[in-house]
């Protein structure tokens, strides 16, 4: 996509503090970091949103989640980590390239949704 942000931060047109690059996949950290430790990993393949993951990404978006363990343990996330992925309007979804925000660094994260009293 032409005018995609993560499709440019992808393709070095955009700085940003690379975390991680292979042929497939980019990881940089958060400009507006909610913790510690906040840094996304995108796909290099133009995905809109998770909603549009179909079988044909199976390897790309299993590869992603596999990868993630290891690259919080090297940014500090010894002890857990959060993973969020924000989906479609309702979701949250502010950029529509899929993106996987990778979250930790305190002794422990909040609550992300309110129990009902």
């Amino acid at each position: 996509m032409d005018n995609c942000i993560f499709c440019k931060i992808a393709g070095g047109e955009i700085p940003s503090e690379k975390v991680y690059e292979d042929a497939d996949v980019y990881a940089f950290h958060d400009i507006h970091p909610a913790t510690p430790v906040h840094f996304m990993l995108i796909p290099k393949l133009h995905i809109s949103s998770l909603a549009e993951v179909e079988d044909k990404h199976r390897d790309l978006v299993g590869g992603m989640m596999v990868l993630i363990p290891r690259l919080a343990r090297q940014q500090g996330c010894s002890d857990g980590f959060r993973t969020v992925i924000n989906t479609g309007r309702v979701g949250g979804q502010e950029v529509y390239h899929l993106h996987i925000h990778i979250l930790g660094g305190r002794e422990r994260l909040p609550g992300m949704i309110p129990h009902p009293g």
